[in-house]
């Protein structure tokens, strides 16, 4: 069964149709259009801000979080996460970037699974898996949305019903992303689900980040700890073999601090099943928090800049993946060229493929239950 884990507490909603006013912390927020889908939905643009001058900015297409701004060891502020500056990219892209993903994250095996002894299909859209929910995942819709703020964040909350057989999935799932940010420099992402029936559950963001500046190069040379003893290796189809190994003496040990092009191309089966001829991460780690959100599970670092992200999270995995489909040909932001292992990912999560993991931590959510998710990024420069 899925665990339910606590929200982070004392953070009322409000409705609000104007911009937030400022108070004593400086914490405000403000939105606006952000222009239409192909088919004419309109799609809003919420923009939030702190006393340091970081802002979050996030979209009702996707639940997707389009812009972070952060400032450097000098103070200089740069957006760090890849993405379009309008709709149209968002909904022609295939690289879920800044995405709410949903209602399965990573991959399911032949874009099927069994609950209670019934077959549910997804559609195939990774080859022979179903990847991210589907060809019509979350990323692709549009949420509701309304702004939040207490003493301590500035937010806004985002509501998607997905009705009972929309990509496969069983049961009528109401969905809540709270994206928050506080004068701490901190972007908190909590996540709430109910369902009518069983069904199975596995919500992440896909931030594409580079803590350089979104187009600035790639990310060789930014280092990155994991706090992962243990990952789940992956077959020739990208999906699970159902093991826990270690990963001393593999390219997958971050345990300390490395560069993330140290071994990015070692001669290593696995590396070659995440990108044939070239290597480059995509891999799930078993985190030895353990979802325990007091405690790290992740951290990057930029020594150019001196920015740090450190990453905690409710969930027991998290998928590093080093944007290994990035060539150079994808235009973001400003135009900006998003070149070959131009950016990371750190999606939390439960493992990929779990329903079909007798395994791994369970993914099913039953009726009368909450899915409940956190994860915190939090920033600073060295």
């Amino acid at each position: 069964m899925l665990q339910s884990r606590h929200l982070l507490p004392g953070l009322g909603l409000s409705l609000m149709l104007t911009t937030l006013p400022a108070h004593a912390a400086g914490l405000y927020g403000e939105h606006k259009a952000f222009g239409k889908t192909d088919d004419g939905t309109p799609v809003e643009q919420y923009i939030l801000r702190n006393r340091h001058g970081m802002q979050a900015t996030v979209i009702t297409y996707g639940a997707t979080l389009q812009a972070l701004r952060v400032p450097d060891r000098h103070g200089k502020l740069d957006d760090i996460v890849l993405g379009f500056d309008d709709v149209q990219g968002y909904q022609r892209g295939t690289a879920y970037f800044g995405a709410t993903i949903g209602r399965f994250g990573n991959r399911l095996a032949d874009g099927a699974f069994e609950l209670d002894g019934q077959r549910y299909q997804v559609p195939q859209n990774d080859k022979t898996n179903a990847l991210h929910g589907g060809p019509q995942g979350f990323d692709k819709k549009v949420w509701k949305a309304r702004e939040t703020k207490d003493k301590d964040s500035v937010g806004v909350t985002l509501t998607y019903l997905s009705a009972d057989g929309e990509m496969g999935f069983p049961g009528n799932l109401t969905t809540e992303v709270t994206y928050r940010l506080t004068d701490a420099n901190e972007l908190r992402i909590d996540y709430k689900a109910t369902t009518d029936k069983p069904t199975v559950i596995n919500l992440t963001n896909h931030s594409y980040f580079n803590l350089a500046g979104a187009g600035n190069g790639d990310v060789l040379k930014q280092l990155a700890t994991l706090h992962a003893s243990h990952y789940t290796p992956i077959d020739a189809k990208l999906i699970p073999t159902g093991e826990r190994a270690p990963v001393a003496g593999t390219p997958m040990d971050f345990t300390q601090a490395t560069a993330i092009g140290q071994r990015i191309k070692a001669d290593h089966p696995q590396l070659t099943f995440a990108e044939p001829n070239q290597g480059g991460f995509d891999f799930n780690w078993v985190l030895d928090a353990k979802g325990d959100l007091a405690k790290p599970a992740a951290e990057v670092s930029d020594p150019h800049s001196g920015r740090r992200l450190q990453l905690y999270t409710s969930e027991p995995g998290v998928q590093f993946y080093t944007g290994n489909f990035l060539d150079g040909t994808v235009k973001g932001k400003g135009g900006k060229a998003y070149p070959h292992w131009g950016a990371f990912t750190l999606e939390t999560q439960h493992y990929p493929d779990s329903p079909n993991q007798k395994g791994f931590p369970s993914t099913r959510l039953d009726p009368g239950q909450t899915y409940t998710q956190s994860v915190v990024f939090r920033f600073s420069a060295q």
